[in-house]
């Protein structure tokens, strides 16, 4: 089976720090991968790598079995192809930790702008979708008001929309829940758990154990750039074989 997104061996460093030393993750068509570990373990820079937010240093990148293709070496690498990289964000859709709307816009303006803008789709064919999505994450009575009128959580899940409206082929989420406090992160974990249920690829980096173990098909442990431990999340939470892993769980939340 094609992967949807494939990272063989990735390596990234900051000057003479090395963030990421060689990891290797797998996520085919439907599945959901969790990246957990302590704050500094590398998962969101390794998130960052997958969408080509960031250069790695070495190690290959393919989106549905399609390698990036680079220039130069180490600190110099840079992906080759600009169309080839913008190709591949747009179907690596991204939520990030702060929600990024454009204050200055509506709701549902905040979703139509991108699929108008990247792909150069009408707005008369953007609109009934975007509504649907925003719909869809629970806050279709919102597309007229802006962001600054919205709880964090609200904005949260319009960031949500605004990626769905992409029509990607894998969402990436880079701890989306934890700006929100507890009650407005429940309205987020929601809609995650109803995207894995309808079968969308996504690599979510999450600081909420409950998430992980819930909506994953397979979760992977960071510490210190390394994958420490991976496997199902029966393996990984209820017997995990690392001393490490099992100190990380024992404290209940990422450090």
């Amino acid at each position: 089976m094609t992967s949807v997104i494939e990272l063989k061996n990735i390596c990234k460093s900051y000057d003479q720090l090395d963030v990421i030393k060689g990891v290797s993750i797998r996520a085919n068509r439907g599945e959901v991968i969790s990246l957990i570990g302590s704050s500094g373990s590398g998962k969101s820079t390794l998130l960052r790598c997958t969408n080509l937010l960031e250069d790695s240093q070495s190690g290959d990148v393919l989106f549905e079995g399609e390698p990036v293709a680079w220039t130069g070496e180490g600190l110099h690498r840079r992906p080759a192809k600009k169309d080839q990289v913008t190709r591949i964000r747009t179907n690596l859709s991204m939520v990030f930790q702060q929600f990024n709307l454009w204050s200055h816009m509506t709701i549902l303006q905040n979703v139509m702008e991108a699929p108008i803008t990247v792909l150069g789709r009408s707005a008369a064919d953007v609109e009934p979708a975007a509504r649907a999505y925003l719909t869809k994450v629970g806050i279709g009575d919102k597309c007229d008001v802006y962001p600054a009128q919205l709880s964090g959580g609200q904005q949260q899940r319009a960031a949500i929309a605004r990626a769905l409206c992409m029509e990607p082929k894998a969402l990436l989420f880079d701890e989306p829940t934890s700006a929100l406090d507890p009650e407005l992160e429940q309205e987020v974990i929601k809609v995650i758990k109803d995207l894995a249920t309808e079968g969308r690829t996504m690599l979510i980096v999450t600081h909420d154990m409950a998430l992980a173990r819930d909506v994953s098909d397979h979760v992977v442990f960071l510490h210190q750039g390394l994958i420490e431990e991976e496997g199902p999340p029966a393996e990984v939470f209820d017997r995990p074989k690392s001393a490490r892993l099992q100190q990380f769980l024992s404290a209940g939340k990422t450090i």
